[in-house]
């Protein structure tokens, strides 16, 4: 399963003006998103915050303690580095608009670089990792090399050597 290197936080409120007043400031003590919020029975409120674990922390923090002042706070939580399936249910939609970028972009840079691409698409999956753990500053570590599908490696090694300049 492939874990993110952001946070996903919860500061859930009984009532609208504690929720409000709890994303204000969480979004204004940390560099994190307020991404949205989810309405419950009896005034239950949830908002999610996204960002580096440590933003999240400190964002989640603040927006509780507001909470607290303004109104009911009910819970909070951290959660470093989700796994995609909690991400893909809670935001559907922002998932699917990040898989048809990625796919659109993936053909865009394919119509760009085909004779690379076609030269590094009759290799297998084993030989992509091996040649995107040869380079040094790759945009992904050992272990998310391992874990990678042969696509989405692909176009991570055709963009990292447009990058470069071309082979090591």
């Amino acid at each position: 399963m492939k874990k993110h290197a952001y946070a996903l936080g919860m500061v859930e409120t009984i009532g609208f003006p504690a929720m409000v007043a709890a994303a204000d400031a969480a979004a204004k003590a940390a560099d994190v998103n307020v991404t949205t919020f989810q309405k419950a029975d009896s005034g239950i409120v949830t908002i999610y915050i996204i960002g580096d674990v440590a933003s999240v922390k400190s964002a989640v923090d603040v927006g509780t303690e507001t909470a607290k002042r303004v109104g009911q706070h009910r819970h909070s939580h951290v959660i470093p580095r989700p796994d995609d399936h909690v991400i893909q249910m809670l935001f559907p939609v922002l998932v699917a608009e990040k898989q048809k970028t990625v796919k659109q972009e993936s053909q865009d840079f394919t119509a760009t670089n085909d004779t690379n691409y076609r030269d590094l698409n009759k290799k297998n999956l084993q030989e992509l990792r091996e040649i995107a753990n040869s380079f040094e500053g790759f945009l992904l570590s050992p272990d998310e090399i391992a874990k990678s599908r042969k696509e989405e490696l692909l176009q991570l090694i055709l963009k990292f050597q447009a990058g470069k300049g071309g082979d090591k």
